[in-house]
């Protein structure tokens, strides 16, 4: 990318992912010029940094990026990580996207008469717009009292774990209870391996329920429609770790009590660690407790519709505790309990250290209204809650980025007239 230097371009997005590459999808409809520069390779996170098994938590059918919808032959189904990655490099090549793929984007600055001034590992450029699809998955989250562990337990963060043969013999305890944590869990339940699990305060969700995927009532229910402005609790919505079910083998409910049942040894959140000792929170039944009340209060909600629309529905027999913890246990020596590895899944902090516009909250988190900053020309794309659930979703992207590329179309329709 040796035409970077002292380059000029319209438009810049900064990520060639899902998010960034939908902008662009629709400023080449519009015929605004613009490049997308990707650090890596285009769908980088998909490709390489997802485990052999992955698949799916959301329906297949909600794959809807701009003018590529899931076209396959199982709507209903959840694609696995090759899979993922042929459709989106489908999407790819079905337009002429300027990606620029190996640059790094390391400045972004303000210029004094308007638009951006942007250092790369190939050079400088500037651009009236800029539109920033970096997500949220920049740096791993490792508790700074991992440190302190001895160096014959074998660490591993969720975004390089591929497969249970990675870890040593010997159990293994995963630390969260997001969507990955309690997938990796299962990856090594199946496989017969001695696993733990630190439960944390994420909710779950059914899978199947009443005769459909949960999602698919939700969907025809509105409840992903609803906006951000209009969500009864915004807060909630924007800090709430994701409900957790499994895409794997068709689409599956996780009930973690079952898994106890079935020798899956659970703790509650990890409160720190030094040596061969880790120590735990005592709130393991609370949080499955309230993992729950989410679960149950999803079902009441499909209920509901399905009585408002008079919906002949099967019933579904009432929820059971199949298990209960008989007391908390808050510290165990790893080495006594057989415990060689732990694998930490509490997810990912962004990264905008290069963003020098003051577009950031305190806590470092971007500040707009549908990815609309307050700074003229700047946006996001690809972050949860952009606008909707589908928001950073497959489901939500379409949607979002056609809402962006027409902001940016008209401010710069309105410079070329100015």
């Amino acid at each position: 990318m040796s035409d970077t230097a002292t380059a000029h371009v319209p438009v810049l997005i900064i990520g060639g992912g899902q998010a960034g590459l939908s902008v662009s999808w629709y400023l080449t409809r519009e015929g605004i010029e613009h490049v997308v520069l990707e650090r890596h390779h285009r769908f980088e996170s998909w490709r390489n940094n997802r485990w052999d098994t992955f698949s799916l938590v959301t329906p297949n059918w909600q794959c809807r990026l701009p003018g590529w919808a899931y076209s396959g032959k199982d709507p209903h189904g959840f694609m696995l990580r090759h899979e993922i990655v042929e459709y989106l490099d489908g999407f790819a090549e079905s337009f002429d996207a300027p990606l620029r793929e190996g640059v790094d984007v390391t400045h972004v600055s303000r210029l004094d008469g308007g638009g951006y001034v942007i250092e790369t590992t190939e050079g400088t450029m500037t651009a009236d717009q800029v539109v920033i699809a970096t997500g949220g998955y920049d740096n791993p989250i490792v508790p700074p009292y991992a440190d302190n562990l001895d160096a014959s337990i074998v660490q591993m963060h969720s975004r390089d774990y591929r497969r249970p043969s990675q870890l040593p013999a010997g159990g293994t305890l995963i630390v969260g209870t997001g969507q990955s944590g309690v997938q990796i869990m299962d990856d090594f339940h199946l496989e017969g391996r001695s696993v733990h699990l630190a439960v944390g305060p994420a909710p779950r969700s059914p899978r199947k329920y009443r005769g459909r995927d949960a999602t698919d009532w939700l969907y025809d229910a509105g409840t992903y429609a609803v906006t951000i402005d209009r969500h009864p609790d915004p807060i909630k919505a924007l800090t709430q770790t994701n409900h957790y079910m499994s895409g794997r083998d068709g689409g599956k409910e996780i009930d973690l009590r079952k898994y106890a049942l079935e020798g899956v040894s659970l703790y509650g959140s990890v409160a720190g660690a030094d040596g061969t000792s880790m120590a735990f929170l005592p709130d393991l039944e609370k949080n499955i407790d309230d993992a729950d009340r989410s679960y149950l209060g999803i079902r009441k909600q499909i209920d509901a519709w399905i009585s408002s629309q008079g919906i002949d529905a099967p019933e579904e027999p009432a929820f059971e505790k199949v298990w209960r913890p008989e007391r908390e246990t808050t510290s165990v020596d790893l080495r006594e309990a057989g415990i060689t590895s732990i694998i930490w899944a509490i997810g990912f902090r962004p990264d905008y250290s290069w963003l020098k516009v003051d577009c950031l909250d305190e806590r470092g988190k971007p500040l707009f209204n549908r990815g609309v900053t307050d700074v003229p020309g700047l946006y996001f794309i690809g972050l949860g809650w952009l606008n909707t659930w589908g928001s950073g979703r497959f489901l939500g992207i379409d949607e979002d980025s056609r809402y962006l590329t027409e902001q940016i179309v008209a401010r710069q329709k309105g410079k070329l007239a100015a």
